[in-house]
């Protein structure tokens, strides 16, 4: 065949050609591969490693949520959260399944043999037995332990987790794409911020309720229910929906409107998932406590329903202040904060026409003079008026390494919103109850071109730091140790941690007059930044490598602990001078009756002209002997004058300390009328004064 291929060869070119074309069909498969469809099968990076893990990630992104919702429209939060546990009917009839009983019982996991079964009678008969004679003998019996009952491997608990806020709510039309089909937005925006700039974010991820209606199409397959209404709407939008995990697309069961009769706001979200409360619930509890503390200007109601009723649990966290917050501030992103591919999304992204333009617009701390400078530093093939879309790659990387090299000012921390002291010192004396509490705001500083703030707190003692450090805290050598970052609580990893670290290695309480080991500590550090450097893919602890973060935790701690020891050196000061008060007064009985019995000797040496007395001395012992001075008045004299004696120790102390004494009135403090609008907030690191117009 002349000119043209042998047939052996034109049949081997076509495998090869399919091959080839198969191969291609399979990368073309794998590159398409939806953000849903890719969580799904990396569920653990997001906190839903396992069932229990997933339950208490579920309740934290909800809360997180609708905290950033009522945040956003400046109102107050307030949050409710319910968990109900579903058992296996119920769950059955919800997804449409009749119960069916077991045919073959020896096919299941949790089957007992007759041996076993015999066995576990005769210990229970033991038992039985030591118990009786126990209380026959007036022995104190522990607590009969419940009997186990064995549950199979696939045996599942089910949960309905409803969270309801007072946020802005969702408009009608977006609800199922911001659920089921923008997960392609928040994969970009995990993997490298926000499209035009930086934020603090409550969020590790930004997945939020998504990754919860991931969770439950893979648990339990039943979609998920959205009630939303906007302010000055007349309506609430419901809508039940799941989501197709290999498409990306949201598959909606019902969306409509309803009469918004309450005038509420707000968004409600309930989701049935496969979960573990019983694994979870310290870790969901200390979430909610250590949100209440952070946050005290939200309140919180958590329920948690049982099949049964004895295991009900319901918590009430009520709000203590109404000052919140400012909203975090979008910021453009630092030079030295930024990557290669970054600049390569800005240079793509940007609206300016100029380099001059795009370096001064999209990035902070660069003014037109200083981006001249930089143009001129890169070389002959740049210029301030090249357009910045004819950039080349072998361009940008020369504008990365100038960006690495070059000096520009820190970044302002203006664009972060922390709890303040106030606030901090709030949520610690409301949840806490400590003895003494001291909290320091740290000013702006900067990690790799993000600012970031550490604030701190120290209490000593109070009520309830004993018990929840063994059962909801980190209590490690005396210390109870809080961890937020971006105001939010951190509850896992906490031994590699910089503040867990930082509080154990680098502070030497004893100097501050506080015995590690007998005094209820609690430390408390909240760190905000627009980049916490999270460790691990689970994102639950900051590293102790970062020398700028370790040494502004220390510096936090350590100004609290400076506050605590002025407080402590005082009150053992006082406590020395109740001691000598104390001691003094014990002595007034003895003295009095040895005064006493030689003022009666004097008495009747005087009468028996014994002995001749001055005439003052006279006067004295003709009071003694007509019963105007006895025992008792000289009691009571010597009492007074200890009193005397301590009230002039005090005054003088006070003197040294800066504080006068001065006639002091009582003042009566109105209730403050909610109707009231007009006002003035004056702030303080330690209290708010609010002047009425």
């Amino acid at each position: 065949m002349a000119g043209g291929d042998s047939p052996a060869e034109t049949k081997k070119g076509s495998s090869k050609t399919s091959k080839n074309s198969k191969d291609s069909s399979k990368e073309s498969t794998l590159k398409q591969k939806s953000p849903a469809e890719f969580f799904a099968e990396n569920k653990n990076i997001a906190g839903f490693d396992n069932p229990g893990k997933s339950l208490y990630t579920t309740v934290r992104e909800l809360v997180e949520n609708a905290l950033d919702s009522s945040e956003s429209i400046s109102e107050l939060p307030e949050v409710e959260v319910t968990i109900e546990e579903i058992g296996k009917s119920k769950f059955n009839s919800m997804i449409g399944l009749i119960d069916r009983e077991r045919v073959d019982t020896k096919l299941y996991d949790d089957y007992e043999t007759d041996k076993a079964r015999e066995k576990r009678l005769v210990k229970e008969a033991r038992a039985s037995e030591i118990q009786a004679k126990n209380l026959a003998s007036g022995k104190k019996n522990k607590e009969p332990g419940v009997s186990k009952v064995l549950k199979a491997r696939g045996e599942a608990s089910y949960y309905k987790v409803t969270c309801k806020d007072n946020g802005k709510g969702m408009p009608h039309d977006d609800i199922p794409n911001m659920f089921g089909r923008d997960l392609r937005i928040v994969l970009l925006t995990v993997l490298s911020g926000t499209k035009y700039g930086l934020k603090q974010t409550r969020g590790k991820f930004g997945l939020g309720a998504k990754m919860a209606l991931i969770w439950s199409k893979m648990s339990t397959g039943l979609p998920i229910e959205i009630s939303s209404s906007m302010k000055s709407q007349n309506y609430v939008t419901f809508c039940r929906l799941d989501i197709d995990i290999h498409r990306n697309i949201p598959h909606i069961h019902l969306h409509e409107k309803k009469a918004n009769k309450e005038k509420w706001h707000g968004a409600e979200i309930q989701v049935v998932i496969e979960g573990n409360w019983t694994t979870y619930r310290s870790k969901i509890l200390h979430y909610m406590r250590q949100m209440a503390v952070i946050t005290p200007y939200a309140q919180f109601l958590f329920r948690f329903i049982s099949e049964t009723p004895e295991k009900n649990v319901t918590v009430k966290f009520t709000r203590r202040t109404d000052v919140m917050p400012p909203i975090p501030i979008e910021t453009k992103h630092h030079p030295s904060s930024v990557d290669l591919l970054l600049i390569k999304r800005l240079v793509t992204d940007t609206s300016k026409k100029t380099l001059l333009q795009f370096l001064q617009n999209e990035f902070v701390n660069i003014n037109k003079n200083l981006a001249a400078r930089l143009i001129g530093e890169m070389g002959p093939d740049f210029s301030p008026g090249m357009a910045v879309k004819s950039v080349t790659s072998q361009q940008m990387v020369r504008i990365h390494q100038l960006f690495r090299q070059a000096k520009f000012d820190d970044p302002s921390g203006d664009c972060l919103s922390p709890a303040g002291e106030y606030n901090l010192r709030l949520g610690i004396i409301k949840e806490l109850h400590p003895d003494m509490v001291a909290t320091h705001s740290g000013s702006a500083q900067v990690f790799e071109g993000h600012p970031f703030i550490v604030e701190a707190g120290v209490s000593v003692g109070g009520r309830d730091v004993k018990q929840a450090s063994h059962i909801l805290l980190l209590f490690i050598h005396g210390i109870n140790i809080f961890r937020f970052a971006n105001r939010i609580p951190l509850l896992f990893e906490q031994g590699g941690d910089v503040v867990t670290r930082t509080a154990l290695k680098r502070i030497n309480w004893n100097s501050y007059k506080i015995n590690q080991t007998q005094d209820k500590i609690g430390v408390f550090v909240s760190i905000v930044s627009t980049k916490i450097p999270f460790k691990g893919t689970g994102k639950e602890y900051i590293g102790d490598d970062i020398s700028e973060i370790a040494t502004a935790v220390k510096s936090a701690i350590q100004q609290c602990c400076i506050q605590l020891k002025s407080k402590i050196v005082k009150r053992l000061q006082a406590r020395e001078q109740q001691e000598r008060k104390r001691s003094l007064s014990r002595y007034i009985p003895d003295a009095t009756g040895a005064v006493y019995e030689v003022l009666k000797q004097m008495t009747e040496e005087h009468t028996k002209k014994r002995k001749r007395y001055k005439e003052e001395e006279t006067a004295m012992l003709e009071k003694v002997s007509k019963l105007i001075i006895t025992k008792e008045t000289l009691k009571e004299k010597l009492a007074e004058h200890v009193e005397q004696v301590d009230y002039e120790m005090a005054l003088e102390y006070a003197t040294q300390s800066g504080v006068s004494e001065e006639p002091r009135a009582n003042i009566y403090l109105q209730q403050l009328n909610p109707n009231h609008s007009n006002f003035i907030d004056l702030h303080s690191p330690t209290f708010v004064f609010r002047l009425i117009l």
